[in-house]
């Protein structure tokens, strides 16, 4: 799983509030070229939503914004493959761990790096990416952090994702501007424009 979402480079961000947009949504993202999706524990139904996609093999099925122990659980008890929680939580980290569920804790200090070598994590995501400094502050870290690589999300778009990309110490990125929920055929045609930009830069 984690070889499958480093060569896709890209994570979508989705938050849905109705369960039936479920199917739609990865529909979309896989005509597009992106069999993956980051669904946000943001609305009500997002577990729901979730349940709705687990026998979509095809389809790598994260759950995000997660802040407990008790949300990372139902959301893998509903099919989720990895957990992303936006800062770093020790009690979730370790729950995952202990139940080897990978987990994309979020960090934004080096302080949070610490506590993520302390737990022999070594993919984590950095949020809110361009508010923390962005491509500049990544190439920062990659010195004193050299073994930790990153997911930036938040401000990733088409403008900077081939800077993000560049860096050796980013795994993937994170975004949610190829999301389009009142209309899945715009979505497929973000989510194939995102990957062809990906694909130009290999």
């Amino acid at each position: 799983m984690i070889d499958l979402l480093q060569s896709l480079k890209l994570i979508p961000i989705v938050s849905l509030d109705e369960p039936d947009d479920a199917e739609p949504l990865v529909d979309a993202l896989c005509a597009g070229g992106l069999p993956v999706a980051e669904i946000t524990l943001r609305t009500d139904k997002a577990v729901d939503v979730i349940r709705r996609l687990h026998h979509r093999d095809e389809f790598l099925l994260g759950a995000g914004t997660v802040h407990s122990v008790e949300q990372a659980q139902e959301a893998v008890e509903a099919g989720a493959h990895f957990i992303v929680t936006p800062g770093f939580n020790p009690r979730t980290v370790v729950w995952c761990l202990e139940n080897d569920v990978p987990i994309f804790p979020g960090v934004a200090t080096p302080t949070d790096l610490e506590m993520a070598l302390e737990h022999n994590i070594e993919v984590v995501k950095f949020f809110p990416a361009e508010t923390l400094g962005g491509v500049n502050a990544l190439k920062a870290f990659s010195g004193p952090y050299h073994n930790i690589r990153f997911i930036p999300t938040g401000g990733v778009n088409t403008s900077n994702l081939a800077d993000y990309l560049a860096l050796s110490n980013v795994f993937a990125c994170g975004g949610s501007w190829m999301v389009e929920v009142d209309s899945w055929d715009q979505t497929a045609l973000l989510t194939a424009q995102a990957v062809e930009l990906i694909n130009d830069l290999n």
